[in-house]
C-alpha cells in the first residue's frame, strides 16, 4: 500500500515544481496544497514543519523540508 503523500507548495517555487514533476514522472500520486492560496493549509504546514519555507513534503507520518530526492526514495522504498 502506498503511503499518503502531501506537498505544501506555491506556484512560484522552483523546488516545488521539481518535486511534483519528479513524483509525476515516477507515477506516484500526491495531494498538492497551494499554501499561497490556502491559509488553513499554510497554518497546517507551519505546525508540522515549524517553518514557512516550501516545499514541505509529508509522506505518511514523515515530514521532509525541501526537495530531498534521496530521502523521498528511501521513504517510498524506490530503488
Amino acid at each position: 500500500m502506498q503511503k499518503k503523500i502531501e506537498i505544501y507548495s506555491t506556484q512560484t517555487c522552483h523546488f516545488c515544481h521539481m518535486a511534483k514533476d519528479w513524483l509525476t514522472e515516477k507515477g506516484i500520486a500526491f495531494i498538492d496544497h497551494d499554501v499561497a492560496q490556502d491559509a488553513t493549509k499554510r497554518k497546517e504546514m507551519v505546525e508540522i514543519s515549524g517553518q514557512m519555507g516550501v516545499p514541505v513534503i509529508k509522506i505518511g507520518d514523515d515530514v521532509i523540508i525541501g526537495f530531498d530526492q534521496d530521502k523521498i526514495e528511501k521513504l517510498l522504498e524506490i530503488k
